[in-house]
């Protein structure tokens, strides 16, 4: 497979990218939301988040219809309370297996081909068993393509048991 240089725009002129050039399309408007953070606490890379309001998100959790309707999955590092960070919509999150054991209960990270929920447990965590008392909601969250990367697969609808 031959290796290609992709066009960009630069300053309104089509061009290869140069040599030495980075392209900045990690996450393009459409795959994410800039959301406040409502919790009383710090939300870490890979946290599910429901809006609690315009613009303002907290933890999710699968066992309540008011915390239930994740919108993505926080990306940065940390995001304080009361201060603004983006939330992924779509596509691959990548954290460090360390990152990830904070998020999803794990050791060493994500366990490839694996799906992952909305944790009915405890706020703002995934896991790898689906909810399965009643009253509870499965609410499915991605399926993991190796120990650091999940792909986001957010349902059509959530499922109340």
């Amino acid at each position: 497979m031959a290796l290609r240089k992709p066009l960009v725009n630069n300053s309104g002129q089509i061009e290869q990218l140069q040599s030495g050039d980075t392209l900045d399309a990690l996450v393009s408007g459409d795959d994410g939301l800039t959301l406040t953070n409502d919790n009383a606490g710090a939300l870490v890379i890979g946290t599910p988040v429901y809006m609690t309001a315009a613009d303002h998100c907290d933890k999710a959790k699968a066992d309540a219809v008011g915390t239930v309707n994740v919108v993505g999955l926080m990306q940065p590092t940390s995001t304080a309370t009361s201060t603004t960070g983006f939330v992924q919509t779509s596509g691959i999150l990548t954290a460090t297996t360390a990152q990830w054991d904070a998020v999803a209960g794990t050791t060493g990270g994500l366990t490839f081909n694996t799906f992952y929920y909305l944790s009915a447990a405890t706020d703002g965590l995934i896991t790898s068993t689906a909810p399965s008392t009643a009253g509870q909601f499965i609410v499915q969250i991605g399926i993991a393509l190796s120990t650091t990367e999940l792909l986001i697969t957010f349902p059509q609808r959530r499922i109340k048991l």
